[in-house]
């Protein structure tokens, strides 16, 4: 089975998420906990917690079908001494929210060396960051996600992916998020059922299908290894509607949750219904 949702608003508090979500027919959920570009945030009251939690079940969505998304200002890979201590911080920070909401999957981008550091220095630092995170919270999921490889970013290869969760320690506390216009954009085509089952046959002998814990769904504006990252509509972009059919037909992606992250949220719910036709 698929659940297929939507990365939606916070507005007005976490606990109007999953309520959101079932007005567009969601069965998995896309959130932040916080302002996403700003580094500090008022505690999670418990009332709050108790109200998101009461919304969360009421949407019949499960903890394992809602993925946070942290901050966009986080970079592990910052080489200034302290920049890189204000990221771990805050991504220790997001992944305490994570817990304390019920939750486990906190989804990140793994970060930039800045031009300053070459690809494995960059990936070396990030995975002793994710160390240090894993260390101190209890039991969120660091989801590494895959980049399109824009700037200097890391994570645009399943080899820079495999390197991470090596770095990281390999635990249980740790797997992948994969975006399919991030692939697209890193130059792995998903329009035919060739290129499809080429891609995921390479992610599965690179990082392994295992390790794979969810999916952000987006056509792409740009043109396959552009390595840019710009979010299209499904169906109206260049990866096209049958790329959507290779996933939403395969097995081996059952239960997990599939997040829209496309431009146009009054598009959402007709987006999820056509995905579940696809999957019929």
């Amino acid at each position: 089975m698929k659940y297929i949702g939507a990365h939606v608003s916070i507005s007005g508090g976490v606990e109007k998420a999953p309520g959101r979500a079932t007005e567009i027919g969601a069965r998995a959920l896309g959130m932040f906990t916080k302002n996403q570009r700003q580094w500090k945030a008022p505690p999670l009251t418990e009332e709050t917690v108790t109200a998101f939690k009461t919304a969360l079940k009421e949407a019949n969505i499960g903890q394992d079908h809602v993925v946070v998304h942290d901050t966009y200002l986080i970079n592990l890979g910052n080489p200034d001494v302290e920049k890189r201590r204000q990221s771990l911080d805050a991504l220790i920070d997001e992944a305490r929210r994570v817990e304390a909401l019920g939750l486990r999957l906190l989804n990140f981008h793994p970060g930039s060396g800045l031009g300053q550091l070459d690809e494995h220095e960059t990936l070396v630092l990030i995975g002793e960051g994710m160390k240090e995170v894993l260390a101190e919270t209890g039991t969120a999921l660091l989801l590494i996600e895959g980049t399109a490889g824009q700037g200097a970013h890391v994570g645009y290869t399943f080899e820079h992916l495999a390197d991470l969760l090596a770095y990281s320690g390999d635990g249980e506390r740790v797997g992948i998020c994969l975006d399919t216009c991030h692939l697209f954009g890193a130059g792995f085509d998903l329009r035919t059922p060739e290129a499809y089952e080429e891609t995921i046959a390479r992610f599965d002998g690179v990082v392994g299908l295992s390790r794979l814990k969810a999916m952000h769904l987006n056509d792409s504006k740009i043109e396959l290894g552009s390595r840019k990252d710009r979010h299209e509509k499904l169906g109206e972009g260049y990866l096209g509607l049958d790329t959507f059919r290779h996933i939403m037909t395969d097995r081996r992606l059952n239960g997990l949750p599939f997040i829209l992250e496309t431009p146009d949220p009054s598009a959402w719910k007709e987006e999820i219904r056509m995905l579940y036709g696809l999957a019929r």
